[in-house]
């Protein structure tokens, strides 16, 4: 056989060594983003619409991923659990009379939690990111009341505003309380014991 009859079967081979490559590459490719997708929802959108660009968004939600798998999250204990549970409805009842006052103390309660919990603190950026790997579902609502929250500490805001911000405030504390129940209940007896 000539020589170059086996270059053209080694570029063949190359070439359709090339595209199968390419095809795994794709498969992929689509897998990561429809899972990204499904996991953070509307926060997957926000990451491409902050990034600019749907392949830097996902690598910083793997990022995310990342850095949230090497936290030591823990399961609040029930006495501890308890006791934020009574510190809420406090703070729930001071609405009332002092719903600056009480926003206030909402947004320190839930950071208290997050700590307590586990999570990095320092950064309200880097908490939403590190929330948003856990709860991508209520991490909007974070952004939301942090946000009033903020205009409040600048300016008198209303009553309704306020409101809003508890509301938010509430929807992230549920979550960070009631996540360590979700666990209890989804975990069979054997693995607890």
């Amino acid at each position: 056989m000539p020589v170059w009859s086996w270059f053209f079967i080694a570029a063949g081979v190359l070439i359709a060594l090339t595209l199968i490559l390419i095809a795994v590459l794709s498969v992929n490719g689509r897998r990561k983003t429809r899972r990204l997708k499904e996991h953070f929802g509307a926060e997957y959108e926000r990451a491409v619409d902050d990034a600019g660009d749907q392949r830097a968004a996902e690598h910083e939600l793997v990022a995310r991923e990342r850095k949230r798998k090497k936290l030591d999250i823990v399961v609040l204990s029930p006495e501890v659990h308890e006791r934020y549970a009574s510190s809420w409805q406090t703070v729930q009842r001071a609405f009332v009379d002092d719903p600056a006052g009480a926003v206030g103390d909402a947004d320190r309660l839930v950071t208290e939690v997050m700590r307590e919990r586990g999570y990095p603190i320092d950064d309200f950026d880097q908490r939403a990111a590190d929330i948003s790997v856990d709860h991508p579902k209520t991490v909007e609502h974070y952004r939301a009341a942090h946000t009033l929250y903020l205009a409040q500490e600048a300016a008198d805001i209303g009553t309704e505003a306020q409101r809003q911000a508890f509301v938010h405030y509430r929807a992230l504390f549920e979550q960070l309380l009631g996540a360590d129940h979700e666990v209890e209940k989804n975990t069979p007896k054997e693995a607890t014991a």
